[in-house]
């Protein structure tokens, strides 16, 4: 009975005309799916092996090749689609959790794009941001809700700790690990040079990355793996993970696949050893608890560093950012149900969580109704796609964006959503060496340098059109926001009226 049958979602098309048999598609394919038969002088293709990274279509010096979906399909059935079954064959065959890999792709609403930003004409004219002063700089922490002034009635300075940025961009959590040294190399050059900062993720700081210490944020998780004096000193800010939008609720999990060499030593962990996170930390059961661990870690650091707590997008967010909030952390970060992973269960990643656009409007709404919201500043990550996803949610109330996938994109990722199998054909991904080093870093972080300055470009533009000159401004200003194909219930949730009012 052949129940563990599954016909292959991607097949290999070879045009045998143009293929000349130089083997690059071979050599460059780290799944295997290409093999030389040098009785017949030709190369065959295993279209199971394909997930559709693009490196040999790519890389083909005659373009013989191309990827298409193999449109072989049960029979049509709305409810038990293909899927569907072939998700029920796998668990049959294994007895396993399905695993996956980047962000939520099930055909759910994307908010930021039924969202349209007004414009400026006559009464309230447009700014040319080429010819005008521009400020896109934020600073990030608790802001006092009162002026302090000496004996000689100078303003003293009493901000707490901040992070100031040359635009409102970080570049979210991936770890030494799950990512190689190359990817974490280009992060950390990207932010340095922009005046951004870019987050380690859980699993430490390999010494290499020190340096970069200013631009550098270190996560705390339930793990703590890599976690010691040096690395919390180390950065600019630490950031406690309690959560993350792609798999809200539960803890990380880093195959021992991945864990060997330098990654091992800076995890403080044995090689070959999985590193699973508790889902919760086992200190942390009440803000109370979270209190704690916040002036613990301010504590360690001399208090001269902000903390950010991190949360996944879930229904009753609202009150947990409230309570974040009267912990004595001076961020919070929200991660919305489409954020990226390098692997997650995949009932988890698909179905768990709410839209960040969602959860950002309530909460700042919430911290603004309750008179708390000076004393935090709020990241929102999961899914931030474009300058335009970055305004509008500024607009909704966010201080600051952080992306993952898009950053990884620039760098080559092709979403072929195989992240958990250690095989990245771009260099990503992979610890393997020999795929490592097909991510040159003086490349890569030069085209993430390129894409933020672009997005820097279109953000001024975007804010000179609505006659906005500072991102400050532009902050929970919703008025410049306009809903289109929405209900009346998502616009209240939202705050923003619909298209012609």
């Amino acid at each position: 009975m052949a129940v563990n049958y599954i016909y292959p979602d991607y097949e290999i098309i070879r045009n045998s005309d143009r293929c000349i048999t130089c083997r690059a598609c071979e050599r460059q394919c780290a799944n295997e799916a290409h093999e030389y038969l040098p009785e017949a002088n030709k190369v065959v293709c295993d279209d199971a092996k394909c997930v559709n990274c693009h490196r040999c279509v790519s890389l083909c010096p005659t373009r013989a090749l191309k990827i298409a979906e193999s449109g072989n399909t049960y029979k049509q059935n709305v409810n038990w689609n293909g899927k569907t079954i072939n998700e029920i064959y796998r668990q049959a065959g294994s007895g396993g959790v399905l695993l996956s890999s980047m962000g939520n792709p099930e055909d759910y609403p994307v908010y930021f794009d039924k969202m349209l930003l007004n414009a400026s004409q006559v009464t309230n004219p447009s700014i040319d941001p080429l010819r005008e002063p521009m400020e896109t700089r934020i600073s990030l922490g608790a802001k006092p809700r009162d002026i302090e002034r000496g004996e000689t009635g100078r303003i003293q300075n009493n901000l707490p700790p901040q992070l100031t940025l040359s635009m409102p961009v970080m570049l979210s959590a991936m770890s030494y690990g799950s990512i190689s040294y190359n990817a974490h190399e280009s992060l950390a050059r990207t932010a340095e040079e922009l005046g951004i900062y870019y987050n380690t993720g859980e699993g430490g700081l390999h010494e290499d990355f020190y340096r970069y210490g200013k631009n550098t944020i270190v996560q705390v998780a339930s793990g703590r793996f890599g976690v010691h004096p040096e690395y919390l000193n180390s950065g600019a800010a630490i950031e406690i993970k309690m959560g993350q939008g792609a798999k809200p609720g539960i803890g990380g999990h880093l195959p021992g696949t991945k864990i060997v060499g330098d990654i091992s030593r800076t995890r403080m962990i044995p090689e070959g050893s999985d590193a699973i996170s508790p889902a919760p930390h086992h200190d942390i059961y009440s803000i109370e608890d979270l209190r704690q661990l916040v002036y613990s870690l301010k504590e360690a650091t001399d208090y001269q560093k902000p903390v950010i707590v991190k949360i996944a997008a879930v229904h009753n967010v609202t009150a947990i950012a409230s309570g974040i909030a009267r912990s004595g952390a001076d961020i919070i970060a929200i991660d919305g149900f489409r954020g990226g992973t390098g692997a997650a269960p995949t009932r988890i990643r698909d179905h768990v969580g709410i839209p960040i656009e969602l959860a950002l409007a309530g909460v700042d709404q919430r911290l603004r109704d309750e008179g708390i919201r000076d004393d935090v500043s709020i990241i929102v990550g999961g899914s931030i796609r474009s300058s335009a996803d970055i305004v509008k949610a500024v607009a909704l109330g966010a201080d600051c964006v952080y992306i993952a996938s898009a950053a990884l994109i620039a760098l080559g990722c092709h979403l072929c959503r195989s992240c958990h199998a250690g095989k990245c054909n771009w260099g990503i991904a992979t610890q393997v060496p020999e795929l490592v080093k097909r991510l040159n870093p003086d490349i890569g972080y030069k085209h993430l340098v390129n894409l933020m300055t672009a997005w820097q470009h279109e953000i001024k533009e975007m804010m000179g059109g609505m006659g906005i000159n500072s991102i400050e401004s532009l902050k929970g200003n919703r008025l410049m926001l306009r809903g289109v194909g929405l209900g009346r219930e998502e616009l209240e949730i939202l705050g923003i009226k619909h298209a012609g009012r």
